[in-house]
């Protein structure tokens, strides 16, 4: 079954650490939204903003919460507490 919780990640093209987080979540059946900010200075400004200041990607976002990139998805997953946030996370 796939989960539909509230996921967002900031990515570039040619990241392997991206390509890494969107193969995590999408083994996991997570659905997210991707947005590929390798041209897009107004979405890189808005990961930025969200991001308080981080402009390393990826950056990912369940629901409001900052996960921050890769390596702390990772970590989340390592401990068994990223399928908790991703259950409670809000649905869209």
């Amino acid at each position: 079954m796939t989960m539909k919780p509230n996921v967002t990640i900031y990515t570039k093209g040619y990241c392997p650490h991206c390509k890494a987080t969107k193969a995590l979540l999408s083994k996991k059946g997570v659905s997210f939204t991707n947005h590929d900010i390798t041209n897009d200075p107004v979405r890189a400004k808005e990961m930025m903003a969200r991001a308080k200041g981080r402009h390393t990607v990826p950056q990912i976002f369940i629901g409001d919460f900052h996960v921050g990139g890769n390596s702390d998805l990772r970590a989340l997953n390592s401990k068994g507490a990223l399928d908790a946030m991703l259950r409670n996370a809000k649905a869209r």
